[in-house]
């Protein structure tokens, strides 16, 4: 495991608009909402030590959505003739919530492809029956990654529990013996390379017969491992020209979650990835209120996303991971 960073300036953060430089921050335009996201309550069977929105069994700071309220969105997508190819399901444990056999046969049929993130135990398990006909019948539009934090099952489980090792495998297993489309997500959790990793889980593959190839990045997702009070710097307008890329490449510019707070009559549009603990808009203000049943994707969610935002809960942001890689 790596030594813990210094804490965060609690300076830093604090402007949607500057740094504490005063130099003007970095945003991003909602170019195209390729990518839809849905986090479907934050109650998950597991209880990980570095949870970027710390679900567990009784956190349900994020509740359910129901399928009627995917479909509303769903709805909207196809009313408005937008160019979303690619629904997401996070949580919490996705397969957790009751109607989310539902939710996927509904997305399935309408022609997008579905993303679910998983931890494959005993949630996605009484699932089997209902993934089995959708997977007759949308062959590889469904893909179910599995959150594996490490190669061998002793680092794996110091992050998500003792005999949380087994379980998962066997799920991934199921997975790939039964002809679903399955990726495996991981972390750097044990402070080894990018390289070492993949190498580790090209032999936990070929030792399973998993037929998932380790090199490649979309197959298995390696994440940075990364800490919320981290003193890490802000980000400017500079870090384009830094980092040699555009703000239209980054995930901000192309997606969006759908998430349902405890209280609240209806789902709110955030940014992807988010933290229930992040204000449901990128300059840390509230979205306008809506009148029920629209529940714009794009028309009321934040149209740039800010530098500021993300560490609005001691770095909600950046705790993340890429299309919220964790499940």
């Amino acid at each position: 495991m790596t030594e813990p960073p210094s804490q965060l300036d609690p300076r830093k953060f604090q402007d949607p608009f500057l740094t504490v430089k005063g130099e003007r921050r970095a945003h991003v335009a909602l170019r195209s909402l390729d990518t839809l996201w849905f986090n479907t309550g934050t109650l998950c069977n597991l209880t990980c030590q570095h949870c970027y929105i710390e679900s567990s069994p009784k956190n349900d700071r994020l509740i359910y959505l129901t399928a009627a309220e995917v479909a509303e969105y769903l709805d909207e997508i196809e009313a408005g003739g937008l160019p979303t190819s690619l629904i997401g399901f996070t949580g919490g444990e996705p397969f957790m919530n009751p109607e989310l056999p539902r939710m996927l046969e509904d997305v399935l049929s309408r022609g997008f492809r579905a993303l679910i993130l998983t931890n494959a135990m005993k949630p996605m398990a009484k699932c089997k029956p209902a993934l089995l006909k959708l997977r007759d019948r949308f062959g590889d539009r469904l893909t179910i990654r599995v959150s594996i934090d490490h190669y061998g099952p002793q680092v794996h489980e110091v992050e998500r529990g003792k005999r949380s090792w087994r379980p998962t495998i066997d799920g991934l297993l199921w997975l790939t013996r039964s002809g679903f489309s399955a990726h495996v997500a991981s972390r750097r959790l044990s402070g080894e390379s990018e390289a070492a990793i993949r190498s580790g889980f090209a032999g936990l593959f070929a030792e399973l017969g998993v037929a998932i190839d380790a090199t490649d990045p979309v197959a298995l997702t390696v994440f940075p491992e990364m800490d919320a009070a981290a003193d890490v710097p802000e980000i400017t307008e500079a870090c384009w020209g830094i980092l040699g890329k555009s703000p239209e490449s980054v995930m901000c510019a192309t997606s969006r979650m759908i998430v349902k707070r405890k209280g609240e009559a209806i789902p709110s549009s955030l940014l992807a990835p988010c933290s229930p603990t992040i204000p449901a808009s990128s300059s840390a203000e509230p979205l306008p209120p809506r009148a029920a049943p629209c529940r714009s994707t794009t028309r009321t969610a934040p149209n740039s996303a800010s530098s500021a935002a993300a560490p609005a809960a001691a770095g909600d942001f950046r705790h993340a991971r890429e299309v919220l890689g964790q499940s």
